[in-house]
């Protein structure tokens, strides 16, 4: 996959990521039931099966088309689902995208999202790319915790309806280790 513009190329991201404690792979229809309930816990209002199966839909054909998208995450002990995490275009572009992470209120406070999202920017720039964004509420310190120990710093903030929006950047460098070596399979 090319980006368009002068610069290298970039690769489709991998497919199948493995850290000490997790495994991430795409999503598929079986993860319908509990997509659907990290969906109801963001406390906007109640989500079906069938909103669940057509964003996971809509992210199997992203990332055929961008060689980008989000991974579930799995507990390799149990196979247990916790979530998501991955590149997404978002408020940022295909050449710089942004990480993104969300974890069922359950898996919070035991450095899964922050395992992931090492493993994530790690395959992130293994694709060719250098830069890699992320945006948060200004009121989600976790997230923000998160992003300091991955080495993001803060860019700017923006304001919108919803409020103050942080937009933090990461460099490719040294200080993205951990996890596996991404699988190359697809």
């Amino acid at each position: 996959m090319t980006t368009g513009r002068a610069g290298p190329a970039l690769v489709p991201m991998a497919l199948r990521i493995e850290t000490d404690r997790l495994l991430l792979t795409p999503e598929g229809p079986a993860d319908a039931d509990w997509f659907t309930a990290l969906l109801d816990a963001r406390g906007t209002g109640a989500h079906t099966r069938d909103d669940a199966l057509a964003r996971i839909a809509a992210m199997t054909s992203t990332i055929a088309t961008t060689g980008i998208g989000v991974l579930v995450l799995r507990r390799r002990s149990d196979g247990a689902a916790l979530g998501y995490c991955g590149l997404v275009v978002g408020r940022a572009s295909l050449e710089e995208p942004e990480l993104a992470y969300e974890l069922l209120p359950a898996a919070h406070g035991h450095g899964y999202a922050t395992e992931a999202a090492r493993a994530v920017l790690a395959a992130a720039f293994a694709t060719g790319r250098t830069r890699i964004w992320a945006t948060v509420r200004a009121w989600n310190e976790p997230s923000l915790r998160v992003l300091a120990k991955l080495g993001f710093r803060r860019d700017r903030s923006s304001t919108d309806a919803a409020g103050e929006l942080v937009w933090l950047v990461r460099d490719a460098g040294p200080a993205v280790s951990g996890g596996r070596a991404p699988s190359a399979a697809r």
